[in-house]
């Protein structure tokens, strides 16, 4: 067996999965990651580990703001002191696992054609943009129909949602029902930086019914790069308000039609959000969860530490598309409102709602 540490290193990575499985039993596999809640085994979706690519075993703690690797991971799961001991104990795991075949796949990852003909790594940010590129805009989809059963109305200026009418579904190894079809109707949103460069892309699949998601184990995935990126909703000044789900910021666009919105598509992401310059305050659209909770207590701290001020947007229920299609946009902006700075009211607000304050 091979005895240097970047051999072992090597080994786990094309065995990550294997590594996730035995160490991280709480956790699930979802599109190219293992989704735990952290290094201790509990069950969440803080940490994520890549199980495939050129960045196969690296792992990141988005609630805690850790990373490392497989030997890392193997270390803090057992409690184990130095390097010395989480090198035996990787070899203990690979001479039990008798170095079986990567269930994911090779290191460097697999490769899907560009525009150009120009051959992408599969999971890349030029695959997500290739994606997204071959996408159409949202209006009078199956996609606007969703976002409609869900309380949102569709504009034009959502250039950040497009819609491809055959999005390739790869089935979860483990559900029975994840071979009823290859290809799902799919929302697809651009995540990008704050210069508007896409880096990622997240698919929502539906139901050709336009309903609902689509009946699969999985009905949501990322593609590409989005640590510290979000899905955005307008410009960002000096003001910005971040949340997780796609539905809970747009649903707060019903109300806040001016207020520019990130979704960060995830707890974990959310609280890793990259601040853009030149942010003043921060609104922090908060899950009524643990997670969000969580996320909502690291994000406060980190943008605090940078000299922004963090006011919270609370929902009545589980969150704001709870809440919108409750209580309808007019009361969700009325009860929003009572939670803004005041300067920001007049800039924000829907206008129904501050001419019946004013009136």
């Amino acid at each position: 067996m091979p005895d240097s540490v970047a051999d072992i290193a090597r080994r786990l990575a094309e065995n990550a999965e294997a590594v996730c499985r035995h160490y991280l039993s709480n956790g699930r596999r979802a599109g190219r990651y293992w989704l735990v809640g952290d290094v201790h085994n509990t069950p969440g979706r803080s940490l994520y580990v890549r199980l495939s690519g050129s960045g196969a075993g690296r792992w990141t703690d988005a609630a805690e703001l850790q990373h490392g690797d497989l030997l890392d991971l193997i270390a803090a799961a057992g409690g184990l002191d130095g390097l010395g001991a989480a090198l035996d104990e990787a070899r203990r795991f690979l001479g039990l696992a008798g170095s079986p075949p990567s269930h994911s796949s090779p290191v460097s990852g697999p490769s899907v054609a560009g525009v150009s003909g120009t051959p992408v790594p599969a999971g890349s940010a030029e695959a997500a943009r290739r994606l997204f590129r071959m996408s159409v805009p949202i209006a009078g989809t199956l996609a606007a129909r969703y976002l409609h059963e869900r309380g949102i109305g569709v504009t034009t200026d959502l250039t950040a949602l497009r819609f491809h009418p055959r999005c390739w579904y790869r089935p979860e190894p483990d559900s029975p029902d994840d071979g009823v079809r290859d290809a799902w109707p799919a929302l697809i949103a651009a995540v990008t930086d704050d210069d508007g460069i896409i880096t990622g892309i997240h698919r929502t699949w539906l139901d050709p019914s336009g309903r609902g998601k689509a009946p699969v184990a999985a009905p949501r995935r990322a593609l590409g790069h989005l640590l510290g990126h979000a899905v955005r909703f307008g410009t960002a000044g000096n003001v910005l308000a971040a949340g997780e789900g796609l539905e809970t910021l747009l649903s707060l666009r019903q109300g806040l039609p001016g207020l520019p919105l990130a979704a960060a598509l995830s707890a974990a992401h959310l609280a890793g959000l990259l601040f853009p310059p030149g942010l003043r305050r921060l609104y922090i659209v908060r899950d009524n969860d643990p997670a969000g909770r969580r996320a909502e207590a690291v994000l406060t701290a980190r943008a605090q530490a940078a000299g922004i001020e963090v006011l919270t947007l609370a929902p009545d229920r589980g969150d704001f598309n709870d809440d919108l299609r409750q209580h309808g946009p007019d009361a969700l902006a009325a009860a929003v409102r009572v939670q803004l700075a005041p300067e920001d009211v007049a800039r924000f607000a829907m206008p129904s709602v501050r001419n019946r304050r004013s009136g």
